[in-house]
């Protein structure tokens, strides 16, 4: 299922933004100065490689903070997840070039109809190419509606 879902976002990641509320997700400026929540190298073989191959570094604004600590988001949470490239050379593996910067922002009222959720991914180093935009219910939301008792989000923050 969850590879199902990949597959979604992967062909709806040529879509422009443009729909109600999609394109008002905001990039996430100076995320790389949050909480560093974890990171994750997801190798060939992996199920998600193909969407999600690379090196992974979650971040959580002061607000996304909290609502891990509390089981629950407050409106103003947002969590980025940033995936680059995994370089590998003479037995170690660094970084690359980044593939996207995917957003996870909360607002009750505005994204109600997925979990209270705004969802977007900027493609590469851009501000402003949206990969996402009007598909979000489809190609971010039904893969994190499973985790509805999480509040619809996959990490734990790491102490």
């Amino acid at each position: 299922m969850r590879a199902l879902a990949v597959s979604v976002l992967l062909a709806t990641c040529a879509g422009a933004a443009s729909a109600e509320g999609a394109a008002d997700v905001p990039y996430p400026a100076g995320y790389r100065d949050w909480h560093h929540v974890k990171s994750m190298v997801i190798n060939q073989g992996h199920a998600l490689y193909d969407a999600f191959g690379g090196i992974r570094h979650l971040y959580a604004s002061k607000k996304a903070v909290e609502g891990y600590g509390k089981g629950k988001f407050p409106d103003g949470a947002v969590i980025v997840f940033d995936l680059l490239e995994a370089n590998s050379a003479d037995n170690a593996v660094t970084e690359g070039g980044r593939k996207v910067v995917g957003v996870m922002h909360k607002d009750q009222r505005k994204y109600a109809s997925t979990g209270g959720w705004g969802f977007e991914a900027f493609k590469g180093d851009s501000r402003s190419d949206r990969a996402v935009g009007k598909d979000a219910a489809t190609a971010c939301y039904g893969c994190h509606a499973p985790q509805k008792d999480k509040d619809y989000v996959f990490s734990t923050l790491r102490r």
